[in-house]
């Protein structure tokens, strides 16, 4: 697979894990890993697909994921239909992280990219882990794919940046 380009269509066959919300924060409660087929999901939503390189990790837990609490009615707004965190960590850690951080339900849906095999795959890894970055894709095409490279930054990633382009 090669990099994604605004213009194109999402890949065909990406598919990430996650556990369904059950509505409740409690982080000993679990479910079973299912599996998430974007390409199918992305085909009839306006989705923000944001990789971080780690759950609970500073930058990614202290800015990434509160720029996109912080900013949900906003991106609603503009018509987002769908948030989904993906990170190199199991299913059953992103669901942890979006319980710690008051999510519920699937306002925004927290992915396992197992072994960043979705990230390798459009060069946005960063070693064992997925990169920092931010895909829109409105009804099965990318309008909006940018990567952040300097270490802490979420210029491009983060929800701002994604809202000052929709």
């Amino acid at each position: 697979m090669a990099p994604l380009q605004v213009g194109s269509p999402f890949p065909e066959g990406v598919t990430f894990t996650y556990i369904h919300p059950t509505g409740t924060l409690d982080l000993t409660t679990c479910g079973l890993p299912i599996k998430y087929e974007a390409s199918k999901e992305f085909q009839n939503k306006k989705v923000v697909l944001v990789a971080v390189p780690g759950a609970f990790t500073p930058t990614c837990q202290q800015q990434h994921v509160t720029s996109y609490i912080a900013n949900l009615d906003k991106l609603r707004a503009k018509g987002v239909d769908s948030i989904v965190f993906i990170a190199s960590n199991d299913a059953f850690v992103m669901s942890a992280w979006g319980k710690a951080n008051g999510i519920k339900d699937e306002s925004i849906l927290f992915a396992s990219d197992a072994n960043a095999e979705f990230s390798r795959s459009i060069g946005w890894a960063s070693g064992d882990r997925t990169g920092r970055y931010a895909v829109v894709v409105d009804h099965g095409k990318v309008v909006y794919a940018e990567a952040d490279t300097q270490r802490g930054s979420i210029e491009h990633s983060g929800a701002e940046g994604v809202l000052a382009k929709l």
